[in-house]
């Protein structure tokens, strides 16, 4: 007898998660829709973190915990965990945010009743370590529209916290539009190939616990040469291109769906309005990869500013 899939997968890449993991799983399990599995990628943690999956994992058996043996990045461990799904609609859920006990049981019912949407999220909440609420977010995407052009226009020049990302998606939407990238703020780029794909539904309830502190990755290790190590391990060391493979990744996504000549060239349109004002970071990019192979002669060459030995 073939296994029943469920129609939920939850994707959980983890890395060191131990301070809030328990309170993230805590949340899925009190969903009040409750046909979902959920698959944990361990990115080679070293604190407690495999200790609580397995925990949890013995406790109820829709809980399935994968750990790799070192760290192969977050792109690639966000891209692992859908790998490793069979659900109909997927989910992203971060280690240390909190979707509330709806949230799976609205954005399921959308998706079910309009097939236009390929993705469904609602609205958030920043809350701080103790899970005191700071602040609800009041901006507005215009995702569901009909138009490619203007989806693609409000998801990529709005300031937004990205709470698409972690929304209800579609999982044969999301093999159609291609999984992260390895580079910083791919998922910005993911979720651009995705308002082109189609319609993005927000639901108007406060059903997302987004968790802002100091500890998280962005603010940890700070500019974009410092997350390319992060999100691609490979990279560490090396020259990298973030801002470039940004552009590239938005070009490629234009031209990867059967858009008619008029929205793509809006679209284009678009990514001028986007890449203008960074000419700064893309200058920046180049000019990191002239100086980095000349760095050492520099400091080789440099006179010493020691003062003289006196005799």
């Amino acid at each position: 007898m073939t296994e029943k899939k469920p129609r939920v997968s939850i994707g959980m890449p983890v890395y060191n998660a131990e301070r809030f993991l328990e309170q993230a799983l805590d949340g899925i399990l009190a969903q009040t829709f409750t046909d979902f599995e959920v698959v944990i990628s361990d990115n080679g943690s070293t604190d407690s973190t495999q200790a609580i999956c397995q925990r949890y994992a013995a406790q109820d058996p829709r809980i399935r915990y994968h750990r790799l043996p070192s760290n192969i990045g977050v792109s690639r461990n966000f891209n692992r965990v859908f790998e490793l799904s069979s659900g109909e609609y997927f989910k992203w859920c971060a280690h240390d945010d909190i979707p509330k006990p709806t949230f799976l049981e609205k954005c399921v019912a959308v998706l079910d009743q309009r097939p236009e949407v390929v993705m469904c999220y609602t609205k958030g909440i920043d809350i701080d370590e103790s899970g005191m609420e700071l602040r609800y977010f009041t901006y507005t995407l215009d995702l569901d529209s009909p138009d490619p052009v203007k989806r693609f226009h409000d998801m990529t020049l709005y300031e937004h916290p990205m709470l698409t990302l972690f929304g209800v998606i579609r999982s044969d939407a999301l093999r159609r539009a291609g999984l992260m990238e390895h580079y910083p703020v791919s998922d910005r780029i993911l979720m651009g190939r995705y308002a082109l794909l189609g319609r993005i539904y927000r639901i108007p309830e406060y059903l997302h616990l987004n968790r802002e502190y100091p500890g998280r990755s962005v603010k940890k290790y700070g500019d974009s040469y410092r997350l390319m190590a992060m999100y691609n391990p490979e990279k560490a060391g090396k020259t990298t291109f973030p801002n470039f493979a940004m552009l590239w990744g938005y070009i490629r996504a234009i031209f990867a769906y059967p858009l008619s000549l008029r929205q793509r060239i809006g679209c284009l349109r678009v990514l001028w309005q986007w890449a203008y004002p960074r000419e700064r970071k893309f200058r920046r990019d180049i000019s990191r990869a002239i100086k980095k192979p000349l760095r050492p002669l520099y400091h080789k060459l440099r006179p010493s500013r020691r003062p003289p030995i006196e005799a």
